[in-house]
């Protein structure tokens, strides 16, 4: 009872003060009546108000568009300040991409490489953006963009000797799946097939750019990813990297309809991928996939605010996979041939600029017979050099692994593997004929 009463004694001075201190009211100035709430400078409003759109009156994101399906440019819009010799070059890039998906998408099925991925249909998306970049700029592709490399220089014998894994595979020495290329010359990062790993990468490629002082300001990372991988959360991961550092990274998603076999109906319910741009607070435009011109002009204008602002931009590219996923899928068992069709005869990209061309007097038919003709020559060619050269040394199987000192583990593979070719190498029939594939016959490993 003693202590009770202590306890009262002393402390409710200091409770009525507390008490006091936290209710006491402060009037707010006029101007500030409505105030704002923590971390925030959201207006307060007395109406209750759900909205579902990052546009007023929930309409959709506008596409931007340049040039129509017949090559003519549309009312009001301002066409790209390039020369007849850009504009060729950007054309005859285009051109190339389904010749070389034709012949190694036929070399697939015949069983000469176990897989590839073409591009068919989404040409303007590839090259437009390429064309606008820098070629120091960092790629991150997913596995589309070939034409970014052959753009900077890459060249049919580097995509050959990566597809059949030959000793000239200046990509990974055979150890990669076929288009899945990299190249340190041309800036552009070794592809992985699990899907969306390069989104995040790139918000740190961006974040290392910037930390540079050789490069800040001058380039920035570009990420390529389809409007699928964008349902995984490395691309939520990536955006928010790249919106809070900041960093200049350049998110292009092409959004070309299907994630394999999924329809972009069943992946979002939203207004695509560009309505996510603005909730992470990211400059964000949605563009023509199939007009060579507004990808271009969109790619350019979205590097120049990496770069000025020195934080992300988000491009959404809208196309159609024209081509199958890969060549392990058959797309008229979850499509009509007939949208496809449709689609390859009503909306082609490479006969949309081709158009233009021609409207300008910047290409004719004899050039489009020459063109052809020619890339379809070079790309046999390459092909034919390809397919003679051997495998690589197998040490190489060890090699370009890890950085640094080589890990016991790896150690211990490549001198069981030794063992093994020593053992087996000349006694054993299916181990001498796949030995003789390889540079070298396997004696490499053996030294």
């Amino acid at each position: 009872m003693i202590r009770t009463l202590r306890l009262r004694a002393t402390f409710p001075a200091v409770v009525r003060g507390h008490r006091a201190m936290g209710t006491t009211a402060q009037l707010p100035s006029p101007e500030h009546a409505h105030g704002h709430l923590p971390s925030s400078t959201s207006p307060i409003i007395s109406k209750l108000h759900f909205f579902n759109s990052v546009m007023e009156g929930g309409k959709q994101i506008p596409t931007y568009r340049v040039i129509d399906g017949a090559g003519q440019p549309l009312e009001g819009a301002a066409v790209p300040d390039i020369d007849e010799a850009l504009a060729r070059r950007i054309y005859e890039n285009m051109v190339q991409l389904p010749i070389l998906d034709d012949i190694l998408y036929n070399l697939q099925r015949q069983g000469r490489i176990v897989f590839y991925m073409t591009a068919y249909g989404e040409e303007a998306a590839i090259i437009g953006s390429a064309a606008a970049l820098a070629p120091d700029d960092e790629v991150l592709a997913q596995y589309r963009e070939s034409g970014v490399l052959l753009w900077r220089g890459f060249g049919y014998d580097n995509v050959m000797n990566q597809c059949f894994g030959t000793h000239l595979d200046v990509c990974g020495k055979g150890k990669q799946m076929p288009v899945h290329y990299g190249s340190r010359e041309f800036h552009y990062h070794t592809i992985s097939s699990p899907l969306a790993t390069q989104i995040p990468q790139a918000a740190g490629v961006g974040y290392a750019l910037k930390r540079d002082p050789a490069r800040l300001g001058k380039n920035c990372a570009v990420v390529y990813f389809g409007e699928g991988a964008a349902s995984e959360g490395d691309f939520h991961a990536g955006m928010l990297l790249a919106s809070t550092i900041p960093s200049p990274t350049m998110f292009i998603a092409r959004n070309n309809g299907f994630a394999i076999s999924t329809p972009s109906s069943e992946q979002y319910y939203g207004d695509g991928i560009a309505a996510r741009g603005p909730g992470y607070g990211i400059h964000t435009v949605r563009v023509d996939g199939n007009d060579v011109l507004a990808v271009y002009s969109a790619v350019k204008e979205a590097r120049r605010l990496c770069l000025e602002e020195g934080r992300a931009v988000l491009v959404e590219t809208m196309t159609y996979r024209v081509g199958h996923h890969s060549t392990s899928d058959d797309s008229f068992a979850y499509r009509p041939r007939k949208e496809v069709e449709d689609r390859k005869r009503l909306d082609n990209p490479i006969v949309r600029f081709r158009l233009f061309l021609e409207s300008r007097g910047w290409w004719s038919k004899d050039e489009e017979e020459a063109l052809t003709k020619r890339v379809k020559q070079e790309v046999l060619a390459a092909y034919k050099k390809a397919e003679t050269l051997p495998k690589p040394e197998l040490k190489e199987m060890f090699t370009e692994v890890y950085g640094g000192e080589e890990p016991w583990n790896l150690r211990e593979q490549r001198e069981e593997l030794a063992r093994l070719v020593k053992k087996y190498g000349d006694a054993w029939e299916p181990w001498k004929s796949e030995l003789k594939k390889h540079k070298g016959g396997g004696k490499d490993l053996l030294e």
